[in-house]
């Protein structure tokens, strides 16, 4: 078959299957299986593929059509830039979550500590160690499948893992109380429990929930945080949150009962709140 019309095919079984956009994905899928790039449906979409790269294709299309995520067939996605190892046991990550990093970056200055609560893939405090010099890091999850996939980002990402290393535990509770940061970066489940089975397949069924629930309000884990944080805190450290984007008042609002100072909602590009952004001031 020519590569233009198992192009074609895959557009159409996603369509059928109501995939928002089927023809990135149909796309996608095919320049993975084929190596290739998007300049070859245009340039050479005439070229024969092999049997065993359309039986592969018909498979994957037939995978996505039933809504398993593109980047869980492929394994992979790009954030900040940067290829990150992806699976069901993380998150997988958004462009939403670059204004986070970015937002971090600001305040990030050479030599600092780092700690990334709710750590998933990896991708957020991973990223901000790539950009910048001599710091270091370290990520926390209470999934040790999700920090097996942060570990093999860690060297895929850096190349070795001299400056990061990865606690497997429920917040807090295993850290080093001696230990302090310059920085905290976190994007904790923030989804009310009972929105979840509202959210959309791909998300919803292969997703790891926990990864997903912020409880009753959504807020749990942004009050548990901003509490238990500032014993981990050099005076002047920032802490910032990714939100959903009506959070952003009641979210500014536990970090200010908590004594954190300038607190700062930071939109994305659709200007929907995305970051919180505060100072840790000693009391």
């Amino acid at each position: 078959m020519r590569y233009d019309e198992l192009y074609r095919y895959g557009v159409r079984q996603l369509k059928q299957a109501d995939i928002a956009e089927a023809e990135l994905d149909a796309r996608l899928l095919l320049e993975y299986i084929c190596h290739t790039d998007r300049n070859t449906l245009l340039v050479h979409g005439d070229m024969e593929v092999t049997p065993e790269q359309e039986e592969t294709y018909v498979n994957y299309i037939a995978k996505r059509a039933v809504h398993i995520p593109l980047q869980h067939l492929t394994g992979e996605q790009e954030f900040m830039g940067l290829p990150f190892t992806v699976n069901e046991h993380v998150l997988i990550p958004r462009q939403d979550t670059e204004i986070l990093v970015e937002e971090a970056m600001r305040h990030l200055h050479d030599g600092m500590e780092i700690l990334d609560m709710c750590t998933g893939s990896g991708c957020i405090l991973l990223s901000l160690l790539h950009y910048s010099n001599r710091c270091t890091g370290v990520g926390v999850d209470i999934s040790e499948e999700a920090l097996a996939v942060a570990r093999k980002n860690t060297e895929r990402v850096l190349g070795c893992e001299a400056s990061v290393s990865f606690v497997h535990c429920d917040l807090f509770e295993k850290l080093d109380q001696n230990r302090k940061f310059d920085l905290l970066v976190s994007n904790p489940p923030y989804i009310p429990t009972q929105v979840i089975d509202t959210l959309m397949p791909e998300v919803r069924e292969h997703e790891p929930v926990a990864a997903l629930d912020g409880k009753d309000d959504g807020l749990f884990f942004y009050r548990k945080i901003s509490k238990e944080a500032k014993r981990y805190l050099y005076r002047g450290a920032h802490l910032l949150y990714e939100i959903g984007c009506d959070q952003g008042a009641a979210v500014s609002d536990i970090l200010r009962s908590e004594g954190y100072r300038e607190i700062e909602v930071i939109q994305d590009f659709a200007g929907l709140d995305r970051v919180v952004s505060a100072v840790f001031v000693e009391e």
